[in-house]
């Protein structure tokens, strides 16, 4: 397997369990080669201390930890949440739109250090592997990839980690506490272990299960409002404080998981053609998927609002599938921010024991006609005029009824 081309390989490297077995892998099949491994900051918190002494300690070179929040907010995740794009119903993408934004990364990163090849630690099961190197064949496209899952001898997680525990790699998890987990500024997923089986319920009320927040059972007893202000479908503020994006989707991340809104049960269908189970936490962005739908409900006419819901779903099956850099992303993508210039509001919500209720909405860009819509008297609606309308809207059907009428009696 050894490759004498290959001197200098660009890993994406989180410090978990496949990235942290890779680093010495790597050396061992290609010749002692450099390893820098790339750790890319889109919100894991503290899943990255630790990673400098660990990533030198296991056989990298150097790390490079990139802070990549305010990118991941301002030009993939506001993008996707304006569309509203959500995969199969349920699922808020926050695994997906990560992937574009690192691949990116690693391809700049391995061009300035005259890297030979990029590796990534996803399995040929999963959708990952094709994020990132769709990516990384958009900005690079003549780079070796390596992706030691589709090749090595290790055939389980069981196997990886005692592959770690031969070479003296220290893991933060156990057989026991093995899930597989992505966890970023938006989102938590969870997968493997019991979650493999869909008759299994998810045991969110077991400690350390959550992360993000607490099950709707041990929510409060009590509800919370909050009210989100946005500018062209942009959220911009929460409770009247303006702030960026990401202290902004940090603040309800905060107030959703507290209430236990945004879980998600799926099985999903995987790009790769298999179904899978997960479990994800996004209460932040649940919230913001909620408000924003309420606010065009009285910001886009009937026309646009429901040739963008068909929208969404193209641009959700774009993102999930890694082809952010395509031309029809950009396109889609376009065409939302036209529909977006009037999307400028306040959205009231009550948080209650998971549940996300509607408590009011106002737009200077508001369609909603009280005088228009009331069941009172009004001047502007003739009732009288239905009758015409309805007449020719329903002509077809009158026709047709009429001639199967004919055509029974010959």
């Amino acid at each position: 397997m050894a490759d004498q081309k290959i001197k200098k390989v660009v890993l994406a490297y989180s410090g978990g369990l496949d990235t942290s077995i890779i680093i010495p892998w790597l050396k061992e099949h290609y010749d002692n080669c450099e390893v820098i491994a790339v750790a890319a900051d889109v919100g894991q918190g503290t899943e990255l201390e630790g990673l400098q002494e660990k990533a030198i300690k296991t056989g990298a070179s150097k790390l490079y930890i990139e802070d990549l929040k305010d990118e991941f907010v301002n030009e993939y995740i506001f993008p996707t949440l304006k569309a509203g794009a959500v995969y199969e119903g349920k699922y808020l993408l926050g695994t997906s739109f990560a992937r574009p934004l690192i691949g990116k990364r690693l391809v700049e990163i391995a061009k300035a250090e005259g890297a030979d090849a990029i590796a990534h630690g996803c399995t040929g099961k999963g959708n990952d592997q094709v994020r990132f190197e769709l990516a990384i064949k958009a900005y690079a496209p003549e780079m070796k990839i390596i992706a030691p899952w589709r090749v090595w001898e290790l055939k389980s997680r069981d196997e990886e980690i005692d592959y770690a525990e031969a070479h003296n790699i220290p893991l933060k998890i156990t057989r026991e506490t093995n899930y597989s987990k992505d966890k970023n500024l938006w989102h938590l997923s969870h997968e493997g272990l019991d979650l493999e089986d869909p008759a299994n319920e998810p045991q969110y009320n077991k400690e350390g299960f959550l992360e993000l927040g607490v099950s709707p059972e041990q929510a409060p007893d009590q509800p919370t409002y909050v009210t989100i202000h946005f500018e062209k479908g942009v959220p911009t503020a929460v409770d009247g404080k303006e702030t960026g994006g990401v202290e902004l989707i940090e603040t309800l991340n905060k107030i959703g998981g507290a209430n236990g809104v945004g879980l998600a049960d799926i099985v999903e269908n995987r790009l790769v053609g298999m179904k899978s189970r997960g479990v994800y936490e996004t209460p932040g962005g649940a919230i913001l998927y909620h408000a924003h739908d309420v606010l065009e409900t009285i910001c886009l006419d009937k026309e646009t609002q429901h040739y963008k819901q068909q929208v969404a779903l193209k641009f959700a099956d774009i993102v999930y599938n890694g082809q952010w850099y395509t031309p029809l992303r950009e396109a889609l993508s376009a065409f939302v921010d036209s529909t977006q210039q009037t999307v400028t509001g306040d959205v009231k919500l009550k948080l209650y024991k998971g549940n996300i209720i509607n408590a009011g909405v106002t737009s200077p860009y508001s369609l909603y006609s009280e005088e228009v819509a009331t069941f009172g008297e009004d001047e502007v609606y003739d009732q009288m005029d239905s009758q015409g309308f309805i007449n020719l809207f329903g002509l077809p059907i009158k026709v047709k009824a009429m001639l199967d009428a004919k055509r029974e009696k010959k």
